[in-house]
């Protein structure tokens, strides 16, 4: 269901908040910075968990198009490897799209702190694995075939999946499953805005005939998220990423964490409040 919501002076911040989201998620790929969306509007905002995810989804599919066309002028896009994600991400974020109309407000909150909280331990074990190998001088040679297949199925179907449930972009399973394949930084950022598109695509219409869009809340956000992510890419093209990445992937899985604590607190002060 789409409905507007009723202006608030408040809602002038969200361009900023949007440009920002935007400039983020075209810089770490996936469109990455839409995790950011449901905190900013449950915590700071107000806006319940189930129309956060759906209006967090139509926010963010401007930053996967603009920042994916630009990342293919600039050839960080593994065309192949993506459309077989982004076809496992679409089955998957129809799967998951009907499971936010099953459990609450707050049920809903605390599943996405615990996700966040759990995927990001994930990416500090990733990180922490690739110094060791890195520092015991271990090479891991390209998979093959069948296991890149197989990888980016299952990683772009989970991709969906999350994309679905939480209104996120799904970025770290896709990000992560290039990572596993031994991707360039900054194709894993490209590639990951790709299959992250047609996820949010196909979520956002899966919501559109179950869930509600707050278009009002849209408009301003989009309002940002654009300029945001025509910024990206180009500030992008010159950056060597190489020598960065792991301090990147670090402090945003920090960042994770931290976001992820204050979703699951913020569910017993609402609750105390109630009380």
């Amino acid at each position: 269901m789409i409905f507007h919501s009723a202006f608030e002076s408040i809602y002038l911040w969200l361009p900023v908040v949007g440009f920002i989201v935007g400039l983020i998620g075209t810089l770490i790929g996936g469109g990455g910075g839409g995790f950011f969306f449901i905190p900013i509007l449950t915590i700071l905002f107000g806006v319940p968990a189930q129309v956060a995810v759906p209006t967090s989804l139509a926010a963010t599919l401007p930053i996967c198009f603009i920042g994916s066309i630009g990342h293919y002028r600039h050839k960080n896009i593994d065309l192949r490897l993506g459309m077989l994600m982004a076809s496992a991400g679409i089955l998957g974020a129809l799967a998951g799209a009907g499971f936010t109309r099953l459990v609450t407000h707050r049920q809903l909150i605390i599943c996405y702190g615990s996700y966040a909280i759990l995927i990001s331990i994930l990416m500090l074990r990733g990180i922490r694995k690739q110094q060791l190998e890195k520092s015991n001088g271990i090479e891991k040679s390209e998979d093959s075939y069948l296991k890149k297949t197989v990888k980016g199925t299952l990683f772009g179907f989970l991709a969906g999946v999350i994309t679905a449930t939480f209104g996120t972009t799904g970025a770290t399973p896709a990000q992560a499953g290039l990572f596993a394949m031994r991707k360039p930084v900054k194709v894993v950022i490209g590639t990951s805005l790709l299959v992250v598109m047609f996820n949010t695509a196909s979520a956002l219409v899966a919501h559109f005939l179950i869930g509600k869009i707050d278009l009002t809340l849209v408009y301003f956000l989009t309002a940002g998220t654009i300029i945001g992510s025509l910024v990206g890419p180009r500030v992008l093209k010159d950056v060597r990423l190489e020598r960065v990445d792991g301090p990147i992937r670090l402090w945003y899985a920090l960042g994770m964490i931290l976001f992820g604590v204050i979703m699951i607190i913020s569910t017993f002060d609402v609750i105390s409040t109630i009380e």
